[in-house]
């Protein structure tokens, strides 16, 4: 069968072709366009059934010996399961799942970290401060203005211009 003179294989290739580029390059600058258009359809998606639907209809020309209306309703039909599937059990929980690193500043008041560059009295250290998502070492001064030795637990008074203020992690101990 032909459409605008041109065979069916053809056109199925040309789209295969085209949406595979398209899908590649999409995969490169994603995030850019994703920024872009922050819309209902995700453009995976879109791209994925694309070339999904020209694969099947290409083989599909190529292969069986059945009408060119079932082929493409056969290949639309599996793109359309295919793509279903991958935002069911991939696309969702990827993004369920994305972590991040971002914190406030205020929000690092009172926890704990530990040295590991020794924070001299007037001086600058640095402390590592770890959390479930990863780790961060930030510069440090001494709250009360004595020196804190490199492997020390330290709990952080206040931060101030991204400076930590930090002090001695003492411990209390539980008699029960």
């Amino acid at each position: 069968m032909e459409l605008f003179g041109t065979p069916l294989e053809t056109i199925y290739l040309y789209g295969l072709i085209i949406s595979g580029a398209i899908t590649l390059l999409y995969l490169l600058f994603g995030d850019a366009i994703s920024a872009m258009l922050d819309g209902f359809i995700n453009p995976t998606l879109v791209f994925s059934f694309i070339t999904i639907f020209s694969a099947g209809g290409y083989l599909g020309e190529l292969l069986l010996s059945l009408h060119s209306g079932w082929i493409a309703t056969f290949s639309g039909a599996i793109a359309l399961i295919l793509v279903t599937l991958l935002n069911v059990f991939v696309l969702i929980p990827i993004s369920n799942a994305e972590e991040s690193l971002v914190y406030k500043e205020t929000d690092l008041r009172g926890r704990t970290g530990t040295v590991i560059t020794t924070v001299p009295m007037d001086g600058y250290g640095e402390v590592l401060i770890e959390s479930i998502s990863g780790r961060v070492s930030k510069p440090a001064t001494s709250f009360r203005k004595k020196e804190i030795p490199n492997g020390k637990k330290v709990l952080i008074i206040d931060v101030v211009n991204g400076v930590l203020q930090v002090e001695n992690y003492e411990e209390t101990e539980n008699f029960f």
